[in-house]
């Protein structure tokens, strides 16, 4: 289920770019990207293996294989352009043209970089396209050039306004030997030109401009980004993100690598819903072992891992806005792990839907309540927007039954950061047949559903936790397993769609 946007995080030669040259290297045999040199065996297998060529990758698509897709491509003339790159050693050199010249199409996708160690420039031949863009809506429109250069000047600061305090205010003229683009800034009395932009304002220019003249022949491509953040600080990155994104038509993708804080925040918040993190872990073998590549979820505790890659601690912009004290092991493990095992569930279950909401344990049942009057006297003095909850187990009552009459008086007999969990505890959601089910689906295990049906009768009240080892062997485990891994490894199951998921949800978030 690929989603719109791919980010590749991870340390300095982890491979992140060679993934990208990995797509480049079989597309570039039918249609070759950029006007830089083909690349052997050499380049692309570190085994030097003379073998070794674009046949031993295979891209898949939605749609199908590489070649099924390229051949639609093919028959509307879109073949070259399945792949958009920008390498990251972007070149924007000096933009000064006094001399008209042909162009070939943008579809043949037949200038700047072809692999990620590649010089990309650019720059030169989208100012040309422009005036391309230019001339046409003129001749289509049949307007006055003022109103054209008006409407193509209008397009592009829609996005470079977002980013930056930068306006363009003419595209020049190549005939009287202004051939660069010319800007304005609020606290500059008169216009200048490209030549005298910073390098970071001339980046995001350059990958604005790049995108939209793709815009209308690119609306079916995988656009590839090698560390667009380049030279530029992070609240820029994360607004060049934002725009990239909208630049992007519906039907494409973007996979793009990045160390940028700026990009992680936006994938974070603004785009959390239309992307997908690969997080190269630092402590994979990557250059001497197969690897197998799938999206991280998106839990605070992966967040804070990958915002450590990209500066050594940045556990500070991803503090908690709500914290929920429960039962379990209240002291942390050496590192400062968390030990206890209702609070790594809840984590796992939520903190992707709610990654600034925190499980901490805190002890026992009486524990809690003292606890969490602590922290509301002393963080809530620090942390003004941080809302502090007690959430219990049903089997508050140290053992004693209790009814859900019983739950709903305790929540109307407490303050409004009280939560009580409808099932007996949390093994009540962790055994419910759903998510054996999908466990047992997903890790390719035969599920005993007769056998579950005789053993777990009541999956809300009944004490299941004791049936741990039947649960087990009726999901088909026959080897020894650790029963608090086993139940970790349950809760990374309970998914947003699922009936047992949209009940804890209700129960903790909703006080239902």
């Amino acid at each position: 289920k690929p989603a719109k946007i791919v980010a590749l995080v991870g340390a300095n030669g982890s491979g992140k770019s060679s993934l990208f040259d990995g797509m480049l290297f079989l597309h570039n045999a039918h249609g070759k990207i950029g006007d830089t040199q083909a690349r052997t065996f050499e380049y692309h297998s570190m085994n030097k293996q003379p073998g070794f060529d674009y046949r031993n990758v295979t891209v898949l698509f939605e749609s199908g294989d590489y070649q099924t897709v390229r051949k639609e491509l093919a028959s509307q003339g879109k073949d070259k352009a399945m792949f958009s790159f920008r390498s990251p050693h972007r070149h924007n050199g000096n933009l000064k043209i006094s001399q008209s010249k042909a162009l070939p199409g943008i579809l043949q996708n037949n200038y700047g970089a072809s692999y990620s160690s590649d010089i990309d420039q650019k720059m030169e031949q989208n100012y040309r396209r422009l005036f391309v863009k230019y001339n046409q809506y003129l001749e289509e429109k049949d307007c006055k050039p003022s109103e054209a250069k008006k409407h193509i000047i209008g397009q592009l600061n829609d996005s470079l306004e977002n980013c930056l305090d930068l306006k363009i205010t003419s595209i020049g003229n190549i005939e009287a030997s202004e051939g660069t683009l010319y800007f304005e800034k609020k606290d500059h009395p008169s216009k200048f030109e490209y030549n005298v932009l910073s390098s970071g304002e001339k980046e995001v220019v350059d990958l604005i401009l790049d995108l939209y003249l793709r815009q209308d022949e690119y609306s079916d491509s995988v656009f590839i980004i090698d560390e667009p953040e380049l030279h530029l600080n992070t609240s820029i990155q994360r607004k060049l993100l934002i725009e990239i994104n909208k630049l992007i038509g519906p039907k494409c993708q973007l996979w793009v690598a990045t160390h940028s804080i700026g990009f992680l925040r936006a994938l974070q918040e603004e785009l959390k819903d239309h992307c997908q993190i690969i997080y190269f872990d630092s402590d994979r073998k990557w250059a001497s072992e197969p690897q197998t590549l799938r999206p991280m979820n998106k839990t605070r505790y992966n967040w804070v891992k990958i915002f450590e890659t990209a500066l050594d601690d940045l556990s500070g912009l991803v503090s908690p806005k709500q914290i929920f004290y429960c039962e379990g092991k209240d002291k942390p493990a050496a590192n400062g792990a968390e030990r206890g095992l209702d609070a790594k569930v809840f984590n796992n279950i939520f903190s992707e839907q709610y990654h600034d909401t925190v499980f901490v344990s805190s002890g026992g049942n009486t524990e809690l309540d003292q606890r969490s009057q602590i922290g509301i006297s002393l963080l809530s003095k620090v942390f003004t927007d941080l809302k502090i909850n007690v959430l219990k187990d049903r089997d508050m009552a140290s053992g004693k039954v209790t009814s859900e009459n019983d739950r709903q008086v305790y929540l109307n007999t407490n303050l409004e950061n009280h939560r009580v969990l409808k099932r007996w505890e949390i093994e009540n959601y962790l055994y419910d047949k759903e998510v054996l089910l999908k466990y047992c689906s997903e890790n390719s295990l035969t599920f005993n559903e007769g056998k579950y049906d005789l053993l777990v009768t009541d999956i809300v009240n009944q004490d299941v936790k004791s049936l741990t080892s039947q649960i087990r062997s009726i999901c088909g485990i026959s080897g020894s397993i650790n029963p608090e891994s086993f139940k970790i490894q349950l809760s990374q199951f309970i998914c947003p769609d699922m009936e047992t998921y949209k009940e804890l949800e209700s129960c903790i978030f909703e006080r239902a």
